[in-house]
């Protein structure tokens, strides 16, 4: 067979495990053939590829970022976009695709598989939002990053005195911010799931300085206050329909500080949670999603994804995996809120 690989969305800490995973058992334990397409699904959109064999996947285990390439490019929004694909899949050779990528990336290839590609996909997401598994590559250490961060927010805010806020990823999933937050030991933790009121977390950061330590604030970009509390800032939209998020963070700042006199600062770990080297815990489990990935496309168990349940890595339906974001549940942030304030 040969097969096509491309990793589409944002870039994530362990892509090039993935990668290196698939090539080296399609390679040396089926004779399986690879190409790499370039930037997502830019790459089968205008037939751009680049060599992908054993060589070109030495020493990318601990890189972050793809070798590949990725870009938010949205076939489906492209007239004759996914005639274009099967076109250019057919005039390299390709017999099945295997797609890493999040919701957006495999939903892509949900709509593929039902028009006639043979597509597997693998979970890569820092959000950790997709349903269906239980865990994804990337979320560990974007977790870690953001704990470090707080860590050090810690002793400069005590110094200081002051409130500080630290904004991390998380446009409709709070996961990133709620074990962030936790592990860090943050006074208040705001997540899309939960609207908050802006007067509430107030009194958190008052009840904070009472206790002569300063409070940190964890907030994901897509936490929002309860409707009319707070004029909030709208963006742009992206090639799958998702406002450009950013700036909750400083305005949470600019009302605490007006509301509680007391001096408030934010820091927006942006790109930084999902650049460099990957943890071990990101390697593994990508290694073994890579794995498992190319068993399904040698299998010709087409239209599924690798996902992890337990300890255990399985396959689930593309259908499945793509249905419904996987958000943080009340009992959560439950146990999170005892720690506020």
């Amino acid at each position: 067979m040969r097969i096509g690989v491309l990793t589409g969305g944002g870039d994530c800490p362990g892509l090039n495990a993935v990668i290196r995973a698939v090539v080296r058992k399609g390679v040396s334990v089926y004779g399986h053939e690879f190409v790499g397409f370039r930037d997502g699904w830019r790459g089968p959109l205008e037939g751009d590829t680049m060599p992908l064999d054993i060589q070109a996947v030495r020493g990318i285990l601990p890189r972050g970022g793809t070798i590949l390439g990725s870009s938010r490019t949205n076939p489906i929004k492209i007239e004759g976009g996914v005639d274009r694909i099967k076109e250019n899949l057919a005039a390299t050779s390709v017999d099945a695709l295997i797609a890493i990528g999040g919701e957006d990336t495999l939903g892509v290839a949900k709509q593929l598989y039902d028009r006639g590609v043979h597509v597997v996909g693998v979970p890569k997401t820092i959000d950790n939002d997709l349903s269906g598994t239980d865990y994804t590559f990337g979320f560990d250490t974007a977790v870690n990053i953001a704990t470090e961060a707080i860590d050090r927010l810690h002793t400069t805010a005590e110094s200081h005195h002051r409130a500080l806020i630290c904004e991390v990823m998380g446009r409709h999933a709070g996961w990133i911010a709620l074990h962030a937050g936790m592990a860090g030991g943050a006074n208040v933790i705001l997540i899309p799931e939960r609207p908050f009121d802006i007067d509430r977390v107030c009194e958190y950061v008052e009840s904070r300085f009472r206790t002569r330590y300063s409070p940190i604030i964890v907030v994901a970009e897509g936490a929002h206050p309860i409707e009319g509390q707070m004029e909030l800032q709208t963006g742009e939209l992206d090639a799958f329909g998702h406002v450009r998020l950013g700036g909750i963070g400083e305005m949470l700042a600019k009302e605490i500080e007006k509301r509680t006199g007391k001096e408030a600062r934010t820091t927006v770990l942006g790109h930084i949670q999902r650049g460099g080297t990957p943890t071990a815990y990101d390697r593994v489990l990508a290694t073994r999603f890579g794995l498992q990935a190319i068993d399904a496309a040698h299998e010709g168990d087409y239209g599924t994804m690798v996902a992890l349940r337990g300890t255990e890595i399985v396959r689930v339906g593309l259908d499945e995996a793509t249905a419904e974001l996987k958000t943080v549940p009340v009992s959560r942030y439950s146990e999170a809120e005892v720690f506020f304030g």
